[in-house]
């Protein structure tokens, strides 16, 4: 699958915001961007703590922006981290991105240094549960 003009301005985002993250324990930066619905392009990375429970994926930080930006939707993701494998949403993030997004949504996983990998959140969380199961 080739690059998309909105996968080049989000993965440039994530890079962008990648370059920001605090990780002083694990060292290893990672920055997600998020397609929202209203156009527009939410940014976050991780933010480690010593209470290493306590800490923020990316993927979580670029969901609060979203929901702090007016938007409600995810309509494409771009996950990027170091090295040479793809570096997927942890389950915990697969499940915070399925209360926004659909499970035909694509998310990009991409270590910089190797091959993006592209799949659907229902692919990466098949059988998920939803808003839909509560009647939303």
């Amino acid at each position: 699958m080739s690059e998309t003009a909105t996968d080049k301005a989000l993965f440039e985002a994530a890079e962008a915001i990648r370059a920001k993250a605090y990780v002083p324990y694990s060292h290893f930066s990672v920055g997600a961007a998020i397609l929202a619905g209203d156009g527009k392009i939410y940014a976050g990375c991780n933010i480690e703590n010593a209470a290493y429970p306590q800490g923020n994926c990316a993927e979580t930080s670029a969901i609060a922006a979203m929901i702090a930006g007016g938007a409600r939707r995810i309509t494409r993701i771009y996950v990027t981290g170091p090295g040479t494998i793809a570096v997927t949403p942890c389950g915990g993030c697969r499940q915070r991105i399925r209360e926004f997004a659909d499970p035909d949504v694509e998310i990009i996983s991409h270590g910089v240094d190797g091959e993006r990998l592209v799949q659907t959140l229902g692919q990466l969380l098949p059988h998920s549960f939803g808003p839909d199961h509560l009647g939303k």
